[in-house]
């Protein structure tokens, strides 16, 4: 049962779609939470010892969110330590695992905290920012069954086309036609499977959306179209700020029809991003909604089929009212006596322009003829760009799905676009966060996900990119991606170039797979991920495990995150087989009892655990999904009784999917079938009792 509470006025943030079964209730959550109000709301809830939190989306630390305080402010800040409150989304849904679980949803798009067991031992405080909000307390017979709710009323999740589920190679950047040509030419040579090679920021003229630099890639158009015959897309950033340029036809447009945020006065708020001076499109207005989605359009005429949505918490460099009261302090403290407190005002004055809420305070938008400061509507500011994308491109591109990806984001984009994980680090703790990130954002209904493989920042080594390719071959978006001035981390880079081939090969033969359980998620509103804790409730061990995985109805995954580990410590809910993948093609099976194990892993393996009497679908590798035959299936598994799976089938681009089903895949008495003569199964490896 959903029950809905209306705190005074609330800004509409369309996160839910679906009131089905939602009932409007007064007092109903008075039974939930000992509430205090004012200008702000406190909502408070003592928790017995034990009683795990889950949700919360992107943010830091473990699967079980108790012991920290958390703050749903979407921010621009790329150091994801421990001791960080909150990253670049705002996901604001917990499932609370008491005897009798219950989910909490708080819509609201400006700031909200949630302080999960950290000032006090025993005690869930909720606290908003300002009293205007939507508060959804959600009833269950389960976990899985009350997110399975809030799923429903959320409404489904955007899915990306089948080439958007291979490998995708990224970095800031590759600058010019030539070095996106020797990404694509290495792979190739190497038969490392490849589907997507990206443009950052510098394929752009000055930094401007929807433009290109001639001098660096004379003909965008012809190099999409080499590069698609070799079955390898293009995916272009486009940035939230705007540049200041007279002559540019985006910015001129813009302030002709008054699409700009503004600042206190009604004038066009400046700013300052990558191209220096910039203006923020104001996304939570219909009419420059539009206006900027179809600028992608100039994209999409050249063949491009993929985005990525960034710096759009908006990211703000400094404005220039910040920037002239930082020039200011300089001058008062010129030739004075600077001690220890005037040292750290100085530094401050610059250090803290970046992202200052004094800026995002000051800026304004007209949702619609209702004026309203950015800092009430912070968190779905990049939701509602990335809905301008999504929004245009049904229109520009009717029947066909773009991948769309975005770094800002709320709880509702999710129906747009898919995440990334946001600009992580080259740190092996960051293995183990992307980990406890795809459970926490299947619950807010992000299926399409995936961290930077290898890490963004910092310089990466050899054997921490074959550790992170083997978690990465798991997620949907499996992208790799670094930074400027940082080791080339491409995998044709490293030693032994084709033990890391022969990971990215392995994720092409998950593919059915995985991309039948993304798809059945989505349409059954389930998790693709999740915690032991919610498939084994009755299980103390379980609900303890903070490094493994469900996914899907057949698989745990437990990868190997700690640096020169010969193995690890597993543990196994119910009777398993362990598949140790020595290379796409060469493994070892093991029959694993339910108990604790420890596994030895090298570091070119990668183990999989399926559940007896399931099976494990897969196919031929490929160098890119165009060229998967998808119709030859092998199986894996243990098998007692009898395993049935169910292959999920479309045509991999049509948003209409008239052609999706579910085809039977069966394993009994010794022999493999299917219930399709489209389809040819062989045994791949099962064992049978």
């Amino acid at each position: 049962m959903i029950y809905r509470q209306k705190f005074g006025e609330p800004i509409e943030t369309q996160a839910v779609v679906n009131l089905n079964g939602v009932e409007d209730c007064s007092d109903k959550y008075l039974e939930y939470f000992k509430v205090e109000s004012g200008s702000k709301v406190s909502l408070r809830r003592t928790l017995k010892d034990g009683v795990a939190v889950y949700g919360l989306g992107e943010s830091t630390r473990g699967i079980n969110k108790r012991g920290w305080s958390y703050q749903s402010f979407c921010s621009d800040d790329p150091l994801h330590t421990e001791d960080k409150r909150s990253l670049y989304g705002a996901h604001n849904f917990i499932v609370i695992a008491e005897e009798k679980p219950f989910g909490v949803f708080v819509d609201i798009p400006g700031k909200v905290d949630f302080d999960i067991c950290f000032k006090s031992c025993d005690t869930l405080e909720i606290l908003t920012d300002d009293r205007d909000f939507y508060l959804y307390i959600i009833t269950g017979e389960s976990m899985k069954d009350i997110v399975s709710q809030f799923r429903k009323i959320i409404g489904k999740s955007y899915m990306p086309p089948l080439w958007a589920m291979g490998y995708q190679q990224c970095r800031w950047s590759y600058p010019d036609e030539e070095s996106v040509r020797k990404v694509a030419d290495e792979h190739r040579k190497l038969e490392i499977p490849l589907d997507a090679v990206y443009l950052d920021i510098d394929y752009m003229e000055s930094f401007k959306d929807f433009t290109v630099d001639k001098s660096k890639f004379p003909d965008l158009q012809k190099l999409t179209e080499d590069l698609k015959s070799d079955g390898i897309h293009l995916v272009p950033i486009i940035d939230a700020g705007v540049k200041i340029e007279d002559g540019y036809e985006v910015y001129e447009q813009g302030v002709e029809n008054g699409y700009f945020c503004k600042d206190e006065n009604g004038e066009n708020y400046v700013t300052a991003v990558w191209p220096g001076k910039t203006m923020f499109p104001d996304f939570l207005n219909s009419e420059a909604r539009r206006w900027f989605g179809m600028k992608y359009k100039y994209l999409t005429d050249m063949g491009i089929d993929g985005f990525w949505n960034d710096m759009n918490e908006p990211a703000i460099f400094y404005s220039e009212k910040g920037l002239e009261k930082a020039w200011a302090n300089i001058e008062d403290k010129k030739g004075k006596n600077i001690d220890l407190y005037g040292f750290f005002d100085l530094r401050d004055s610059f250090s803290k322009l970046a992202n200052s809420e004094d800026d995002y305070r000051a800026m304004y938008h007209d949702m619609d003829g209702k004026r309203v400061n950015h800092y009430k509507v912070h968190n779905i500011y990049g939701y509602n760009m990335t809905r301008s994308a999504a929004e245009a491109l049904d229109e520009i591109r009717p029947n066909k799905k773009t991948l769309l990806y975005s770094r800002a984001s709320y709880i509702g984009m999710h129906r747009c676009s898919g995440i990334w994980m946001g600009d992580n680090q080259s740190w092996w703790s960051h293995i183990l966060l992307n980990l406890r990130m795809l459970p926490s954002l299947n619950m807010c209904g992000f299926l399409y996900t995936g961290a930077d493989l290898g890490g963004f920042g910092g310089n990466s080594t050899r054997d921490l990119v074959l550790r992170w390719l083997a978690l990465g071959i798991f997620n949907p978006l499996m992208r790799n991606h670094s930074a400027l001035g940082t080791r080339n981390q491409e995998c044709y880079n490293f030693e032994r170039p084709q033990e890391l081939a022969e990971m990215v090969r392995l994720r092409y033969r998950l593919i059915p797979y995985l991309y039948s359980e993304l798809n059945k998620a989505n349409d059954n509103y389930t998790m693709m991920f999740r915690p032991l804790a919610f498939d084994y409730p009755d299980d103390k061990f379980a609900q303890a495990v903070e490094d493994q995985l469900m996914l899907g109805d057949e698989l745990m995954i437990a990868p190997v995150y700690e640096q020169n580990a010969i193995g690890r410590s597993v543990y196994v809910p119910e009777d398993m087989l362990l598949v140790l993948f020595d290379s796409s093609e060469s493994f070892t099976t093991r029959k694993l009892e339910k108990g604790h194990h420890f596994i030895q892993v090298g570091l070119t393996q990668v183990p999989v655990f399926i559940k007896k009497n399931a099976v494990l679908p897969l196919c031929k590798s490929a160098i890119s999904t165009e060229k998967l035959n998808m119709s030859e299936i092998t199986i894996i598994g243990w098998v007692e009784d009898r395993a049935e799976y169910k292959l999920y089938t479309d045509d991999g681009i049509s948003v209409s999917n008239k052609g999706e089903k579910l085809i039977t895949l069966s394993a009994e008495n010794g022999e493999v079938g299917c219930d399709s003569g489209n389809i040819r199964v062989e045994d791949g490896g099962v064992v049978f009792e």
